[in-house]
């Protein structure tokens, strides 16, 4: 990953250094030998998970994927309960509405979608935007949408009538984040032009620009008292600021590379940040210090969220998994199998050989059931010798609707050596190649053995 640019030293009231050398080599010691429990992740997603959101009741949580799927979980449980396929490109964000009877999210294919999380239906999908829409926020009462696209506008939308209400104009660059003030009148957001913009929602007048950050800004949030906001960027900090004054509070530095993600605890009294590093880092607002290390994803961190009490934190990975935190502890939340054996429960027989340990991956999105079980990908059965994206039921993406591509031993292995991206560019499966000829053809074998229908 990108190491990204040093930030320069800027006057504040705290000003938080980064960790000393040494400490960083023992931090990365600790972390290439930290055991990871399967049982605090949930698993399902096929790539990034890029947005997570928590229901109001703390109950469920929705998440975001690379694999161009919405996911819901039970987070008592830590299992799925059902995912939402109608994206025809990444999605980035996602957010319950009040009452959490329904969800929006926001995908790389320029739109917006509505569900109804109980029925999964999709309600309606927003168009507009001329690019990817890499953030979305829903007002306090539920009665508008904002959404940042890399069209450089912020554009509203009713949620109940579904019509497009106004476009902000102003940023200089792709705008990655946004936000509403706890009393839905204010709109705050970010952009990779280094500057947050706050409007006011009633005629979208805007009220005041707030520079600081040396680099873009990737996310941002409010407190819950509406004075100040958090945000964070690729120059490696956490900054806070005053929005009566408009000045800058505190910069906190301690990560090591881009920070992509913010959230601040329901009191307002934490802001929870992570990034490129892997580690989740919670920083005490009221005393101005760092209170926890959070340590466990072995990739970057996309996002994050509080649960409604405070009490847990829930990160999205591009580790293809969440990870929900004990904050009183932290520790991660889950039994030391449980979503080991949700997902075993889905994969076909393990024969010892090369090839089924190989599959175990595939697993996560795919079953080798007849039914067609819909996940983030489509079933594998009857795989050879059927043309791609002609499973019944399963939206795939445009590139393989009508596919002349059939998967044979020879395009399989194909798939496997050049990767998605260079084979079946456009289409959802995520970045995955196994390089060695061998391993490929011992997937290839034991997918022949299990795929096969029965006869």
């Amino acid at each position: 990953m990108f190491p990204g640019p040093k930030p320069r030293a800027r006057p504040a009231a705290h000003l938080f250094t980064r960790p000393s050398a040494p400490f960083a080599a023992v931090l990365a010691a600790v972390l290439a030998l930290l055991p990871l429990p399967l049982g605090a992740e949930l698993a399902g997603h096929g790539g990034f998970v890029k947005g997570v959101g928590v229901s109001p009741d703390g109950r469920q949580v929705i998440s975001a994927g690379f694999d161009y799927a919405v996911i819901l979980w039970d987070l008592e449980t830590q299992t799925q309960l059902r995912g939402f396929y109608e994206h025809e490109g990444a999605v980035n964000a996602v957010s319950f509405l009040p009452g959490g009877a329904r969800a929006i999210s926001a995908g790389d294919d320029g739109t917006l979608r509505l569900w109804d999380v109980g029925s999964g239906d999709l309600l309606h999908t927003f168009e507009g935007h001329q690019g990817k829409v890499a953030a979305v926020a829903v007002s306090p009462d539920g009665g508008l949408a904002a959404s940042a696209g890399w069209d450089r506008t912020v554009r509203f939308w009713d949620l109940e009538t579904w019509q497009p209400v106004k476009v902000l104009n102003g940023h200089g660059n792709n705008v990655n984040a946004v936000a509403f003030s706890p009393d839905g009148g204010q709109v705050l957001t970010g952009s990779y032009d280094g500057a947050l913009r706050l409007w006011r929602v009633a005629d979208a007048a805007l009220l005041a620009t707030l520079k600081g950050h040396d680099f873009g800004i990737t996310a941002l949030a409010f407190t819950p008292d509406g004075r100040r906001a958090v945000s964070v960027s690729v120059d490696q900090s956490l900054r806070v600021w005053n929005l009566e004054t408009g000045s800058e509070e505190a910069a906190m530095l301690g990560h090591e590379g881009p920070v992509f993600a913010v959230a601040v605890s329901p009191d307002g009294r934490y802001a929870a940040s992570g990034g490129v590093d892997r580690v989740l880092r919670l920083w005490d607002l009221a005393e101005g210090k760092e209170a926890k290390l959070l340590l466990g994803h072995d990739e970057p961190v996309w996002d994050l969220a509080f649960s409604p009490d405070g009490g847990r934190l829930i990160s999205a990975g591009a580790d293809e998994v969440l990870r929900v935190w004990d904050l009183s502890t932290g520790l991660e939340v889950g039994s030391p199998d449980r979503q080991w054996n949700a997902v075993k429960a889905n994969l076909p027989p393990d024969d010892g050989s090369r090839g089924a340990a190989l599959f175990r991956k595939c697993g996560v999105c795919h079953t080798v059931s007849p039914a067609g079980d819909k996940r983030a990908g489509p079933t594998l059965y009857g795989l050879f010798g059927r043309r791609a994206g002609t499973v019944p039921g399963y939206k795939y993406s445009k590139v393989l609707t009508g596919s002349d591509l059939v998967w044979t031993e020879e395009t399989v292995d194909a798939l496997f050596a050049q990767g998605p991206h260079v084979f079946t560019p456009g289409s959802k499966m995520p970045l995955q190649q196994i390089p060695n000829a061998a391993d490929r053809a011992e997937l290839i074998a034991y997918l022949k053995r299990v795929t096969a229908p029965a006869k």
